[in-house]
């Protein structure tokens, strides 16, 4: 592998490292899926069809969260990136969710009735999950990337600016 190929996958390997916070948290929210659906006393297959279906998209959004911060188009403790963020993302995940659990359980995928309100109503979700996932994310992710931060410069870089932005808030 050349040079130029060996530094593009570690860089790719840094940042996957910086997404493990923001993917853990989307494998854990969707994870709750499952425990609602058999309080709802749901056929075992149908809670775990449910609970993969939502983890899975939750996951990899969650971890997109990480390449953002990377990327420079959200920054520690700034809400508005991550809000608008989730308010796309969080509808796009219910889709694949609820196409997912219909293609499985019941033969075929389907979209939802109403496809158009369905959305509307999971972007006004996307809002409340975003508080949620960035309350998490801001408490959790500065301990991960402390612990990496001796071998990934992403993460020493970020944990600057949550230095800088707690520099910021305590003047205030």
């Amino acid at each position: 592998m050349s040079d130029a190929g060996t530094n593009r996958a570690a860089r790719i390997g840094r940042t996957a490292e910086i997404a493990v916070p923001g993917a853990l948290i989307g494998v854990l929210a969707g994870g709750f899926a499952g425990p609602l659906a058999a309080m709802a006393q749901q056929p075992p297959m149908w809670t775990v069809v449910t609970t993969l279906a939502l983890m899975l998209p939750l996951g990899v959004l969650g971890g997109g969260h990480g390449v953002l911060l990377v990327t420079g188009l959200a920054r520690p403790g700034m809400f508005a990136p991550v809000a608008l963020y989730w308010l796309a993302g969080f509808p796009l995940a219910r889709l694949v969710h609820e196409v997912a659990t219909r293609w499985v359980l019941g033969g075929s995928p389907g979209l939802p009735e109403a496809p158009l309100g369905f959305l509307l109503y999971q972007a006004l979700l996307g809002t409340g999950f975003a508080i949620g996932f960035l309350w998490l994310h801001e408490r959790l992710a500065p301990h991960w990337f402390l612990r990496i931060a001796a071998r990934n410069e992403l993460a020493r870089s970020l944990l600057q600016q949550y230095v800088q932005q707690a520099e910021r808030v305590r003047k205030r």
